[in-house]
């Protein structure tokens, strides 16, 4: 059975169609990703599911008596407790208990149906759990909401639309102003929920690992997916491929029925012939056009000069705000093409060691040694509040760089994706991407050696994601990350730091075994504490054997970075070698030149996959010792 029907409806707004003949069902149990550039829609078909706004054409249908989830868009205030707002959303059941004190004895058995279909008895416990699960503790739960930042407002929100266990769940960016932990809480309740979903994210992994289907928003049409966006990438992506090849042979068929035309339809005796031709291109049919992948989204990190290790040394150092110390005793230090991950509950002091490492903090205590010359660039959201929304981008680059020529500084803006158009366009006219990257043009513009992100996705969408990821690899500086996005974490860092209890440790594991050390935490026994030790000693272990081998990874990581890097340009070499026009145009210099960079280029590679080999084999080896 359906919960909600969509049938061919349109969208319009100022003017602009944003659905076109669109179509959905979902049916009980359904997961479903919603993906699309900034902009497409996505946000507003949500809108129109709930209601809030009416369709130009076409139908949206919601079963009777369906419950529909869905996150209000402004965070909740006031004196209540945090219990009590998450309750007080969930309005039917509110209505069913007032009712059932008036109502008469043959009314109150339907009532009593609807609140066990409804869950009403387990409304407080399932609360509650959804509370400490975003991060909540016991005394903010039962603490006034007004009490709160805004993020956390926003968090309930978000308790509030799982608590109503609803037919329907309707998530748009769920993550946002979550810390990791609570992200990585929210994507295990969501694999176990239940009911139909609609999931908007631009978190790849979570779109991977939640959604049983993608439907894509794009050129106001809505295209179904089966899989995970993984496989909706992999599908589309063949799909450009097959649409190219189509394209190339009608053209190519074209091409050559026209070249007949040309030669003979002034000739006597193949004029018939001619027109015949000249009727087989007018009846020729292109293929459908196909946009296929999203074109590359440009983010490119200056290379830093080089410094020597290490970049930054903390001993015995305290950092914190006045006389409250956040973070003490911390012992570390971060050497070039470090890449390491903060893992911590939001509070816990992750910020303000990042403050510290980005001299936005002096040490309250101890010592904290940076090596000469070292520039730190440090990107945070809550830096989009400190932009003129009348200046331009320029304008903000030019009032960072006061010494630069205009071109230097468009230059950097154009390495994040701003050009001309954009870097003259007021900050107030710029989507939320395209401010985050106005904020990491102006974090680089010193070339740092150490790059500090503190939740740098929040506005990107997944093709931005997946370049800023291809950014890092290439970046040769140290990073240090501070993500919710766990694709993101996953694919940037290499060491992780636990930020807890006002103490900075190592932790030796990658997410998969930091989740499981979250669950594990959350019903630990005082019967584990023996268990616990063996694997603080075994994580001591594996952290000593993987300083060992921290050369040979590097030289591996390398090798990988270079071809991958090469096998981008040869492709690009021997797409242009393969263009006819090329060779129509008779430039004989152009094709030298190309062929002799791929020769360079394919030699390159050779000793890059040999490199990769060596060391790959050498890593093998010292695993197995």
């Amino acid at each position: 059975m359906s919960l909600l029907t969509i049938t061919d409806i349109t969208l319009r707004i100022a003017g602009r169609d944003l659905l076109r003949g669109a179509s959905l069902s979902v049916e009980g149990g359904r997961k479903i990703g919603i993906v699309g550039r900034n902009g497409t829609g996505k946000s507003t078909l949500f809108r129109a599911i709930a209601g809030e706004l009416a369709v130009d054409a076409g139908e949206i249908r919601l079963a009777r008596s369906a419950r529909l989830g869905i996150v209000a868009q402004h965070a909740p205030d006031g004196p209540e407790s945090v219990i009590t707002t998450v309750l007080a959303a969930d309005t039917e059941r509110a209505q069913l208990l007032a009712a059932l004190e008036t109502a008469p004895a043959e009314r109150q058995a339907d009532i009593f149906d609807r609140l066990a279909a409804i869950g009403a008895d387990a409304a407080e416990a399932r609360a509650a759990t959804i509370l400490a699960g975003l991060g909540f503790t016991e005394a903010e739960i039962r603490g006034p909401v007004e009490n709160l930042s805004g993020g956390w407002r926003m968090r309930v929100a978000l308790a509030a639309a799982l608590s109503l266990a609803p037919d329907l769940l309707l998530l748009d960016e769920p993550t946002n102003h979550l810390d990791l932990e609570a992200a990585l809480w929210l994507e295990g309740w969501l694999k176990k929920f239940p009911g139909a979903m609609l999931l908007i994210s631009h978190d790849r992994g979570l779109l991977d690992r939640v959604p049983d289907a993608i439907a894509h928003l794009d050129n106001a049409k809505l295209t179904l997916w089966q899989g995970g966006y993984s496989a909706f990438a992999r599908q589309r992506a063949e799909r450009a491929a097959h649409a190219a090849a189509a394209m190339a042979k009608y053209q190519r068929d074209r091409a050559h029925l026209q070249n007949f035309v040309d030669r003979f339809r002034y000739k006597a005796s193949k004029a018939r012939q001619a027109q015949s031709k000249l009727k087989a291109i007018a009846r020729m049919t292109p293929p459908e056009a196909w946009a296929g992948q999203d074109a590359d989204q440009t983010i490119d990190l200056p290379p830093p000069a080089e410094l020597a290790p290490p970049l930054l040394a903390a001993e015995r150092t305290a950092a914190g705000y006045e006389s409250r110390r956040v973070l003490d005793g911390m012992d570390f230090r971060i050497d070039p093409e470090d890449r390491i991950a903060l893992l911590g509950r939001n509070g816990n002091g992750k910020s303000t060691l990042a403050k510290l490492l980005a001299a936005k903090l002096p040490p309250m205590a101890g010592e904290l040694r940076r090596a000469p010359k070292l520039a730190v660039g440090y990107f945070a959201q809550h830096q989009e509040e400190e932009l003129d929304p009348q200046a331009t981008p320029l304008a903000h680059m030019r009032a960072a760089l006061p010494l630069a020529l205009p071109e230097k500084c468009r230059a950097q803006l154009a390495r994040f994706g701003l050009d001309a158009a954009r870097a003259d366009t007021p900050v107030k006219s710029l989507s939320g991407g395209e401010r985050a990257r106005l904020l990491l043009a102006l974090a680089t513009r010193d070339a740092p050696q150490l790059l500090i992100l503190d939740e740098p996705t929040n506005h990107l969408d997944i093709p931005a994601r997946e370049a800023l990821v291809r950014a890092l690899a290439d970046f040769p500086g140290a990073v240090l990350l501070i993500s919710h996005d766990t694709e993101l974490v996953d694919a940037v860092a290499e060491r992780f730091w636990l930020v807890a209890d006002g103490r900075v440790t190592p932790f030796d594991g990658d997410l998969d075994e930091y989740r499981a050390w979250l669950a594990a935490r959350r019903d630990e026994t005082p019967g584990r504490a023996v268990q616990a030790a063996t694997r603080n000693d075994d994580r001591r272990a594996r952290a000593d054997a993987r300083a060992a081998t921290a050369p040979l990874r590097r030289r591996l990581r390398d090798a990988e970075q270079a071809i991958e890097k090469l096998s981008r340009e040869r492709a690009a070499i021997e797409a242009k070698l393969a263009d006819q026009a090329l060779y129509a145009n008779g430039n004989t210099n152009e094709i030298t030149r190309l062929n002799t960079r791929l020769a360079a280029v394919l030699a390159e590679l050779h000793g890059s996959e040999e490199a990769w080999l060596a060391a790959s084999a050498a890593l093998e080896e010292a695993a197995s010792a």
